[in-house]
């Protein structure tokens, strides 16, 4: 797309006048944010990105606790109603007035068919206005983690929205529309300019609500997709920080003066999924029928991978080995159920045998290859296990752009698959729900191997409404043993957040792997 300019003569009047300190902060990542839509994509980097310009009535702040954003305050007024009120003194980065009516706009705006923020807020019956700083929130039936849920509903224009014919997402790779290039917000910082898979660059937005707590007047994200470029970058001084660090050279940076390593473990879980819904599956030389819906054909693609050994000689140590579709600091995650079988190819083969595959087969596998760490070496490695018992795999790793409009809603063109999943509520539902639940148009909805299980949906169901936090976890620890039981998907590992940046720049570095601009500083 053509670079474009933001540039409205009062803003660019107030932003001429820098804080005192104002500094620019420059930062690289491998793959670009997809589009500048919030609801088009669930996806960390873009939503990441775009919380710097958009944002929701509840917000998360440093340690990820929930903190008054566009809402001043809420209360329950009953079981199924929340009562938000807005607050007051907040205005549109082209100056004019956020209101209510924004509010209702945007929930019915992601409740579009276009729209891939539907799941999270799927529960929600209805919204409406009181007045224009009231706001209620009707569902369809009691929801113990619906605060968690608001933090994914990141506001829009109603105004602008209509002005840009923009009322509903575009679907990306299929659409176009102005809110996928451009962006006008109420947060810390306004969209300058846009160049997608080279640069973006966003500056302090003057009308802000809130008092800033850093120095950095403008932020420039570099798309700089090959390693040891993106490491040359950090090392030479052209970029303050990036984001992803390749972990063979970690030890490299860690020796370099004036540059630190930031790292933490992630609330994300890497997994293999399979495509159940097909009758036969497009990449395959079986005909007439899938291998994957038979689940001794995915438990012998468990038994064949050697995880432990992934974690530590390909991650380097930045992955932790799991048997459960989330880890630790999810709500819902079970150590005593996080037991991951040993390896074994012999049990594998002789599974496949009894499946009635015994010279294995060949399958197709969709890859990210500038997404997670180490994506397209860890499907590289899994390729070579898989072969060991007669699977061969034929690897198609791309850019994540291609990857999430190829696999993902509506297309769901893949036969087998590596993803990534940070549940948006920190709540084990959000990946019941949204991965593992039959897909009905809210449901499911990056459930993208179509797996369906009648006795799970039931679960699912009960788990979003149940307030007793007892018995809402004895029902999720039985959902975990379906889901072990039928293998709809393989968990892999939760990998480590791993940043690098100069020694001058403060970042406050989260577990659900975001980077809040509001946080950083230059000194």
């Amino acid at each position: 797309m053509p670079r474009f300019t933001l540039a409205p003569l009062a803003l660019t009047a107030a932003l001429s006048i820098a804080p005192a300190g104002a500094a620019t902060f420059r930062w690289a990542n491998d793959g670009d944010v997809n589009a500048m839509d919030p609801a088009t994509r669930q996806e960390t980097v873009q939503l990441s990105f775009l919380s710097n310009i958009y944002e929701p009535l509840v917000r998360r702040n440093r340690t990820l606790a929930l903190e008054p954003a566009l809402a001043t305050s809420w209360e329950q007024t009953s079981s199924t109603v929340w009562r938000f009120h807005l607050r007051p003194d907040v205005k549109w980065q082209d100056g004019s007035q956020f209101t209510a009516d924004d509010v209702v706009f945007s929930l019915k705006r992601i409740q579009a068919k276009t729209s891939s923020m539907r799941a999270p807020l799927s529960v929600v019956k209805d919204v409406r206005k009181i007045d224009d700083m009231t706001v209620d929130f009707e569902t369809f039936m009691p929801d113990p983690i619906f605060l968690q849920e608001q933090t994914g509903l990141l506001i829009m224009s109603k105004a602008w929205c209509e002005a840009h014919n923009a009322t509903e997402p575009a679907l990306i790779g299929k659409d176009d529309n102005y809110a996928l290039h451009h962006a006008m917000g109420t947060g810390p910082y306004r969209l300058v300019s846009r160049e997608p898979d080279r640069k973006t660059v966003v500056e302090r937005n003057p009308l802000w609500w809130d008092k800033p707590q850093n120095n950095v007047d403008r932020v420039e994200f570099n798309v700089i997709a090959s390693a040891p470029t993106r490491v040359a970058a950090l090392l030479s001084g052209e970029v303050d920080m990036i984001y992803s660090v390749p972990p063979q050279d970690i030890a490299r940076i860690k020796r370099t003066g004036g540059l630190k390593v930031l790292q933490t473990p992630e609330l994300r879980t890497i997994y293999l999924g399979f495509n159940e819904s097909r009758d036969e599956l497009p990449t395959s030389d079986i005909k007439g029928k899938n291998p994957w819906r038979d689940p001794k054909v995915r438990e012998a693609v468990a038994l064949a991978i050697d995880e432990p050994a992934i974690a530590k000689r390909i991650m380097l140590g930045l992955g932790r080995p799991t048997w459960e579709m989330w880890g630790p600091g999810v709500n819902g995650y079970d150590a005593a159920l996080d037991v991951r079988p040993k390896p074994d190819p012999a049990k594998a083969k002789a599974l496949l045998q009894d499946a009635g595959y015994p010279n294995g087969f060949r399958v197709g596998m969709d890859c990210p290859n500038d997404r997670y760490v180490m994506d397209e070496q860890i499907c590289t490695a899994i390729v070579s296990m898989l072969a060991r018992i007669g699977i061969k795999v034929d690897l198609n790793a791309q850019t994540k752009t291609k990857f999430f409009s190829k696999i993902n809603s509506p297309n769901y063109d893949t036969d087998f698959f590596l993803l990534g999943w940070t549940p948006a509520t920190y709540d084990a539902h959000n990946v019941l729900y949204t991965l593992l639940g039959s897909r009905n148009g809210k449901r499911g909805e990056v459930n993208d191997g179509g797996y369906s299980n009648h006795d799970l949906d039931t679960l699912i169901d009960r788990i979003g409404v149940e307030t007793d936090q007892a018995k809402r976890d004895a029902m999720i620890h039985d959902a975990i043993r379906i889901v072990q039981r039928d293998l709809p998907t393989v968990p892999l590992h939760q990998q480590a957040i791993v940043w690098a940046s100069k020694q001058n720049v403060d970042i406050a570095q989260p577990a659900d792997n975001y980077l809040p601009f509001r946080y950083v500083t230059v000194k």
